[in-house]
């Protein structure tokens, strides 16, 4: 990356705002690029982060801040958020997009972790270690067979076949497991893995049933009591996607009426902002059941895998305005070439923009280098590389056409 001169904004006056605890990979990454960053340990309230974002241009966060419309009129110098995790349900983002704010994620680098954790919950589940595990706490010597299974020989339904999806087939064929999935689009399957076309086909056949799905509005309450009656009697159902795919009062009754035998369940539909010693769930105490507070992707490898993805998308970004990855906000990367400016601008998609974006080129004597302009329904982003004499002028040109939102030179 060429070193920016006098046209771009100070690496050192770009100012960065962690929550809730990103890791010190992202820390370290952000501060080496040269900008000034600030690492809090936990969650601010909405009115609180109102405050805390004035000045920000780039803010960071995890699935306990919620980014809304509100927030994010505050912050009026902001430029980008990085979600330091997979989901992004946490953020407004038509609101960012709306402000032109591209946000981040790591959907790729907690894979591993979570589908680890599925794996251990089938072990337990299926020879019943939790029980087991409480019973020897509370002095009862309780030595049993019945009940208790290898998990050899026994099918396991994945619904929803992304990274972890597969990952967690992967391991389970590796047990010896048969795996049958559902997924809403294509999948290649991997290894033996089998695509049943139907999630009504695939509750029925499964001794398992394993939830890796997004929150939108078609998986909000995608298990409820009718899906439940689908499943194999004595089956067990996990979920470590979001918490508003699970009717979790159906499954209490489901559990209490032996339709299943056990579950396991890290995400719930209202998750405290803050470590408490009182979390309710209508799940406690049933036997068989896993209880964990959403610690899927929870392990130092994958929080430190999370924390380089997404400092590394940000510093594109800031340094180069690349928005590769961005979940909100048209994808763009451009090789820069020396000796020239970028600018960037996001705008309104209306039509006309690109030719009025060339008609001021052209009345500068612009000489273009490069540009690459894409658009979503809302928003239009524009990379564009010329020489440097007309570049400011082209900026203030650009910044003052109708529906224009952001524009940003570099180098």
């Amino acid at each position: 990356m060429t070193a920016p001169g006098a046209t771009s904004f100070p690496r050192s006056k770009i100012r960065i705002l962690l929550l809730e605890g990103v890791h010190a990979t992202a820390v370290e990454r952000l501060t080496a690029a040269g900008y000034d960053v600030e690492s809090r340990p936990g969650a601010l309230d909405e009115a609180t982060l109102c405050e805390a974002i004035d000045g920000v241009h780039v803010l960071g966060i995890r699935s306990r801040t919620r980014l809304t419309a509100p927030v994010l009129a505050a912050g009026r110098r902001l430029l980008s958020v990085g979600c330091f995790c997979i989901g992004t349900s946490q953020v407004d983002l038509a609101a960012a997009n709306a402000a032109g704010v591209p946000v981040f994620n790591a959907p790729l680098s907690n894979t591993r972790s979570v589908a680890e954790l599925i794996l251990a919950e089938l072990i337990m589940l299926s020879r019943r270690l939790g029980d087991a595990n409480g019973e020897l706490h509370r002095g009862q010597w309780r030595k049993q067979a019945g009940g208790r299974h290898e998990l050899r020989g026994r099918t396991l339904g994945i619904v929803g076949y992304g990274h972890i999806g597969r990952q967690v087939g992967v391991l389970a064929e590796a047990f010896g497991m048969t795996v049958l999935f559902h997924d809403v689009i294509e999948q290649l399957p991997m290894g033996n893995n089998r695509r049943v076309t139907s999630l009504a086909e695939l509750l029925p056949a499964a001794d398992f049933v394993t939830l890796h799905v997004p929150e939108t509005p078609h998986t909000r309450g995608l298990i409820g009591a009718a899906e439940l009656a689908l499943m194999r009697r004595g089956a067990c159902l996990l979920n470590a996607s979001r918490g508003s795919v699970v009717d979790l009062h159906a499954l209490a009754a489901a559990l209490r009426a032996g339709q299943l035998s056990g579950a396991a369940v890290d995400v719930y539909p209202e998750e405290p902002e803050r470590d408490t010693p009182d979390f309710d769930c209508p799940l406690r105490g049933l036997p068989n059941v896993v209880l964990t507070p959403h610690i899927g992707g929870s392990t130092e490898e994958a929080q430190q895998s999370i924390g380089q993805e997404v400092a590394d998308k940000l510093v594109r970004f800031v340094d180069a305005g690349g928005t590769h990855g961005a979940v909100n906000f048209p994808n763009l990367d451009l090789p820069h070439k020396a000796g020239t400016h970028r600018i960037l601008n996001v705008h309104r998609n209306v039509p006309g923009v690109l030719a009025a974006i060339n008609g001021a080129a052209s009345a500068l004597g612009a000489n273009v280098h490069a540009q690459v302009l894409a658009t979503d329904p809302a928003t239009g982003y524009l990379i564009m590389d010329l020489d440097q004499d007309v570049s400011h002028d082209l900026q203030a040109a650009l910044a003052a056409q109708p529906g224009s939102i952001r524009t940003r030179i570099l180098y």
